[in-house]
């Protein structure tokens, strides 16, 4: 299976521990993009809606595009009834918009899983003039907040984690945008924390790709000691998160 479709196998569980974003993110997103009613917006791989609803709320004519069919579908289930929102359950990779012209296009850990040339051509094509292309990620770490713990976890890794496919898309460079026509490129940067109990921290664990293909008998031993560690350090983790977005325009 493709790490791209490997999310759908897991809908409940990725809906449940996946990271979301900080409003002051939203915030700045809309506000950059002046994103509101009469806005054509497209959301490309929403997941379960991690970065959606501060963006559906705005009024704007909201569309995504999801290539999982359980995603797609608990999307659906999610916001099915608010009129501004509209989704297909397809590859953006292959889609055929139809001639349609969107004011934002935005991506949360999403957009790296796409060729970096269609990526950016396509969107490119995608906007109105003077739109706004954002991508979304999360960068966390932990080991400030227990390097002990930090240190436990990463013995684990060391000795349990052996994926089967190696995960191939941490070269995406968001910058290159401007390669493809793109200007005004920026990095801005928002910040959180996340704490979870052993329970919580595994099956969050168990949402990331190159984990969930970890073959037996590495699997099992693996999520036992990430349990076990977090158990011995109070039951708590804590993540200190930055949530990045990349903010790049088509020129008018």
């Amino acid at each position: 299976m493709e790490f791209r479709k490997i999310f759908d196998t897991i809908p409940e569980q990725f809906d449940k521990f996946r990271p979301r974003y900080s409003q002051e993110l939203f915030d700045s997103l809309i506000a950059y993009a002046k994103i509101g009613p009469g806005k054509k917006v497209l959301e490309i791989g929403p997941g379960t809606g991690q970065a959606t609803e501060p963006i559906l709320n705005t009024g704007c004519d909201y569309n995504a595009i999801e290539l999982g069919e359980h995603l797609y579908a608990k999307m659906k289930e999610k916001y099915g009834d608010r009129p501004n929102f509209h989704i297909v359950n397809d590859d953006f990779i292959t889609h055929d918009f139809e001639g349609q012209k969107f004011d934002l296009i935005y991506s949360a850990a999403t957009i790296q899983w796409i060729p970096e040339d269609i990526a950016f051509s396509k969107t490119y094509d995608l906007l109105a003039p003077g739109g706004t292309l954002a991508m979304l990620l999360t960068k966390s770490e932990y080991k400030s907040t227990n390097p002990a713990l930090h240190d436990d976890i990463q013995k684990i890794y060391d000795e349990y984690f052996k994926p089967e496919t190696p995960y191939p898309h941490r070269s995406f460079h968001y910058q290159n945008a401007t390669n493809y026509g793109y200007v005004d490129f920026e990095e801005r940067d928002f910040y959180g924390k996340r704490e979870m109990t052993a329970d919580e921290y595994v099956a969050f664990s168990g949402t990331h790709c190159d984990h969930m293909v970890i073959a037996e008998p590495y699997k099992t031993k693996f999520f036992e000691g990430l349990h076990k560690a977090v158990l011995a350090h109070d039951n708590k983790i804590i993540f200190n998160d930055t949530y990045v977005m990349y903010l790049t325009k088509k020129p008018i």
